[in-house]
């Protein structure tokens, strides 16, 4: 689990850490005082549960937590402020909880039991070099249908831009128009994907709607994203295939090769 605790006051940062730390010692646990250094960490980490401050600087909670929602969908937000008359807009975000200063350890842990988004207890490790293939705590996840799996394995690689059915189509069919019969194939392999996955209490992997669904990249540790985050010693594990399977992949073939070698470049330089 993942936490983080935002506050423009330092001691208010410093109260709260020992605070989530007694409840939640295996968590990792940062504090912020500047909201771009949030932004920052969140684009770089899954974050499961964000305690913000109600103002922050040159941004108020509201406009926090708006953008932290918008890197992760899924995160719990919690405001934490001493003024109470941000009630209603922060439900109105559709937040986790609320606490008012100064917080109390019964508080805190009841909000901690009650979040809105599940938080995954297992490692979810996608291998994107090579053949795709995804673990759950070192095993494979299996599959019904290699359909689905090549669906799973197209959200990766659009890195959590929303794809519409009619574009997977496209992909899992190479379908020219999405008709009625293209149209019930491409949900029916939606609808095998996610009961693969809730059948592993993976169900928050993928975010769907009516008209698009696409993958919930913090949930995720990806060798992939992990270069792409600036972790180019991963590189090392690609030696010019990507979901070897997949013809769809080669344009993200040619722009790994390019990356390994502007990186090998460097080090030679």
């Amino acid at each position: 689990m993942n936490i983080i605790v935002a506050d423009d006051e330092r001691l208010s940062v410093e109260y709260m850490l020992p605070l989530l730390r007694r409840l939640e010692p295996e968590a990792e646990i940062t504090g912020f005082t500047e909201a771009e250094d949030v932004f920052e960490y969140m684009e770089r980490n899954r974050v499961d549960i964000a305690f913000l401050d109600i103002e922050m600087g040159e941004y108020s909670g509201i406009e926090l937590a708006k953008r932290c929602i918008a890197l992760a969908p899924c995160v719990n937000i919690i405001f934490v402020t001493g003024h109470s008359e941000y009630t209603l807009d922060a439900f109105q975000l559709h937040v986790s909880g609320y606490l008012l200063k100064p917080v109390r350890s019964e508080d805190l842990q009841a909000e901690l039991e009650h979040l809105r988004h599940v938080i995954p207890r297992h490692h979810i490790r996608v291998q994107t070099f090579g053949f795709f293939e995804v673990f759950v705590d070192s095993v494979p996840l299996k599959f019904t249908r290699t359909k689905c799996k090549e669906c799973l394995a197209y959200l990766i690689d659009r890195r959590g831009a929303r794809v519409t059915y009619a574009d997977l189509a496209v992909i899992l069919w190479e379908a020219r128009t999405y008709d009625p019969s293209v149209q019930a194939n491409t949900q029916k392999v939606v609808s095998d994907l996610i009961k693969t996955l809730r059948e592993a209490n993976l169900e928050e992997l993928v975010i769907k709607s009516r008209q698009d669904i696409a993958i919930n990249r913090a949930l995720v540790d990806c060798d992939y994203y992990a270069v792409l985050d600036g972790d180019t010693s991963r590189l090392d594990a690609f030696m010019g295939e990507y979901m070897s399977k997949y013809s769809w992949a080669e344009y993200t073939v040619g722009e790994l090769v390019k990356l390994k070698e502007k990186v090998l470049g460097a080090d030679r330089g």
